[in-house]
């Protein structure tokens, strides 16, 4: 073969060899970049699936319909958890356990204490509390237990009744058929009831115990100063008795020391045409109360500390709710949560939730209900009994009743709080917690964490990659962005650490030097700029370029050392000994030792080396021959910089801005050691905050599956995305208009 088609044959077969190298590359990065995309809208659709069911209201998944085998003398009902047996209270103290499935009568239990007697009134209270009132005008109360057993055939419910005491309670009419009590507890016991005056009266019993362990009981009995009372609730610890008057007025009374009841405030329950109140119920928590009245008006009321009075109480409605087409007739509180269940006279069942302030469910027993309804103790059913007898089973998929958009990103007013606020608190010591699921402070702790981080790292990153890329000698650039490099290799959660158990502590203890030296730094850098223009040319020459950069650094050190350990003076001197104290005093400010000043420091040294490669390579890359022309038509290099490689470089350094938000705003090791914590919201710099990143690692271990912390938390990742997603669009779109306006340059 000739020469020249040897060489045409190998060119032949290297152009193929190319082209079959090009198309296997398009089509790796084509799959690379489908598979980013698939990857990330997979990860949006399980987030999404996650938090969809958050919305989804209350639903009824099944109804049961079976009539009482008697039906006459009904007081009380109750349920068990799992909704098997409806448990009846007859007038002649048998408690008959009703299969809900069939309506047949599985087991006839008798009320201790009742032989012979009527019951004339009964109270519910909780799940395993009965209390009986005699026409002899004794008081009975009994401990009804639903315990399931396991045996090889399965699951079978075992129901005890046990005494818990019998006392003679003395009332005018002997008995009373409307009565509240509280938890019996250690022999302790309050009681109140309205008699037919309207007149109501309290009874207690205490017990004290003596250092011998010899118990003595105290009874007693008094009367408050209400005369047309109609309905009335007593919370379990026996404290506070809430009375519902005929004139449309709300009563809370103070009842710790019975002897001398006091009464706290009084309110009229609704606005415009007053109408008596029917029915008063306090929720779990025994906090706030909900009152019923005869237009079928609801509403939620919790006594609050006066602003105007100090150490004075008033009472304020809190929640409203859409009313009841007849007067409401009985209320019905969760033992799970702050939801409850109101009935009118014409049998309208409704559920609702407090938090949420939401009516979830409304559903028709289709006649006045005999008795107060019961809600499951996991508050998954519903429980009527008509006056025909038929009883009504609702079981019910309530899973997230306190979750609302509201609920979410608006003021809530919760209970114990003296006015609506955003609130970020998932858990609490006790089962009557009533959870605050407003995602407001984290998304409010992740823009002041990122804030005060870019305002720390931008100014830095912009000037030292200014300086490093135009005015720096090559040596020194050598130097330093290898080092810049390096710094972006610590793991974000050794910086945490650093800045929790060092920076933190040692910010606390020199706070004031820090402060002034963070307030002298820049007119140091002014002072020694305007010191090395005014000097000699001569003496300019004769220094190694770059001098000026080691000898500002120098001074900066020396003068933030001096600062730092005068910090101590400038305590005594300047804040009287004690800085927390006087921004307490003076300022009216929180100091947390973790503060946004540990933060901002920390997370802006995590972004500084990303802002800083970006902004140094988009300076660098400004083309020559715009530096050359602007020197050329007489700019000095500083008009140059900052009026032609600026401008020009500006959609590069916008990004590199925009880079550093996202990782900002994704930060979690950071600001999960280096803070409190704490979902606070305002922008004072002595206190730490919450972040949605932060707060999804403290809370997803200890978030039960499928539970509405759990669902929230995948909220907020989801939120999490959608910020940085919005941002970075936006920041490209605002980074292609500035490449487009500048690339006519």
């Amino acid at each position: 073969m000739r020469p020249d088609a040897a060489r045409a044959a190998l060119w032949a077969a290297r152009t193929v060899r190319r082209r079959w190298s090009d198309v296997a590359a398009r089509y790796v990065v084509s799959v690379g970049g489908l598979a980013t995309v698939v990857s990330i809208l997979t990860m949006l659709a399980f987030l999404s699936a996650e938090t969809w069911p958050l919305l989804q209201g209350a639903r009824v998944v099944g109804v049961d319909k079976v009539r009482l085998p008697k039906n006459t003398g009904v007081l009380a009902i109750g349920v068990d958890e799992y909704q098997e047996s409806l448990q009846v209270l007859h007038a002649d103290g048998t408690i008959a356990l009703v299969r809900l499935s069939d309506g047949q009568i599985a087991e006839r239990l008798k009320l201790p204490g009742v032989e012979g007697q009527a019951i004339r009134s009964a109270r519910r209270l909780d799940p395993d509390q009965v209390f009986a009132w005699l026409e002899n005008g004794h008081l009975i109360a009994a401990r009804l237990k639903v315990e399931p057993v396991f045996e090889a055939s399965g699951r079978r419910l075992v129901t005890t009744v046990e005494s818990l005491g019998d006392w003679p309670v003395p009332s005018e009419e002997q008995t009373a058929a409307t009565f509240a009590v509280s938890r019996f507890r250690d022999g302790a016991l309050k009681v109140a009831w309205i008699e037919g005056s309207g007149r109501v009266a309290l009874w207690f019993r205490e017990v004290q115990t003596s250092l011998f362990g010899e118990a003595e009981a105290t009874e007693a009995r008094t009367t408050l100063a209400v005369d047309d009372a109609t309905a009335l609730a007593l919370d379990r610890r026996g404290s506070r008795l809430s009375i519902g008057r005929r004139n449309g007025g709300v009563q809370v009374w103070d009842i710790s020391d019975p002897q001398t009841p006091v009464l706290l405030d009084e309110r009229a329950a609704t606005e415009g045409e007053t109408s008596p109140i029917t029915a008063v119920e306090y929720l779990i928590g025994d906090q706030s109360f909900v009152v019923g009245d005869a237009r079928g008006r609801v509403t939620v009321w919790q006594p609050v500390r006066s602003a105007q009075q100090q150490g004075k109480w008033v009472l304020q409605r809190i929640h409203t709710f859409a009313p009841h087409a007849a007067s409401v007739a009985w209320i019905a509180p969760s033992q799970r949560d702050k939801g409850f269940v109101t009935t009118d006279a014409e049998g309208r069942v409704a559920l609702r939730h407090s938090t949420s302030e939401q009516t979830l469910l409304e559903l028709a027993l289709g006649e006045r209900a005999m008795v107060a309804p019961v809600l499951a103790p996991k508050a998954n059913g519903i429980v009527a009994v008509g006056a025909d007898g038929t009883v009504t089973s609702w079981r019910v998929d309530n899973p997230h009743p306190e979750i609302t958009l509201r609920t979410l990103f608006g003021k809530v007013w919760y209970e114990g709080y003296d006015a609506p606020a955003f609130v970020w608190q998932s858990t609490g010591g006790t089962d009557d917690f009533e959870p605050k699921f407003s995602l407001v402070p984290l998304l409010f702790g992740t823009v002041k964490g990122t804030v005060y981080a870019l305002l720390f790292a931008v100014p830095i990153t912009v000037l030292a990659a200014l300086y490093t890329a135009l005015f720096s000698p090559p040596a020194l650039r050598n130097l330093v962005k290898p080092t810049v490099e390096v710094m972006a290799a610590l793991p974000s959660v050794v910086l945490g650490f650093v800045a929790g158990l060092v920076l933190a502590p040692a910010l606390e203890r020199h706070m004031p030097g820090f402060l002034a030296a963070v307030v002298a730094a820049p007119l140091i850098v002014s002072a020694l700029g305007v010191l090395w223009f005014l000097t000699p040319r001569a003496w300019k020459g004769a220094l190694p370029h770059g001098v000026e950069v080691a000898l500002a650094a120098v001074v900066l050190c020396g003068v933030g050392a001096a600062f730092w350990f005068a910090s101590g003076w400038l305590e005594r001197t300047m804040f009287g000994g004690d800085f927390r104290h006087w921004l307490a005093a003076t300022l009216d400010l929180r100091f947390d030792q973790r503060n946004c000043v540990v933060v901002g420091l920390a997370m802006g040294f995590a972004v500084i080396p990303l802002i800083f490669s970006i902004t140094e390579e988009a300076l660098s890359n400004v083309p020559q021959r715009l530096i050359s022309a602007s020197l050329a038509l007489g700019a000095t290099p500083w008009q140059t910089a900052t009026r032609v490689v600026l401008p020009a470089a500006s959609p590069g350094i916008f990004s590199a801005v925009m880079i550093g938000f996202g990782r900002a705003v994704g930060e979690t090791m950071i600001v999960l050691m280096a803070t409190g914590n704490t979902p606070v919201m305002d922008w004072s710099i002595f206190t730490g905050m919450r972040t949605l990143s932060a707060n999804i690692a403290v809370e997803i271990p200890e978030a039960p599956y499928a539970s509405t912390l759990y669902r929230v938390l995948f909220l907020a990742a989801l939120l999490l995305f959608f910020v940085t997603f919005a941002v970075n669009t936006a920041a490209e779109l605002v980074r292609q208009r500035l490449r487009e306006r500048y690339q006519r340059m």
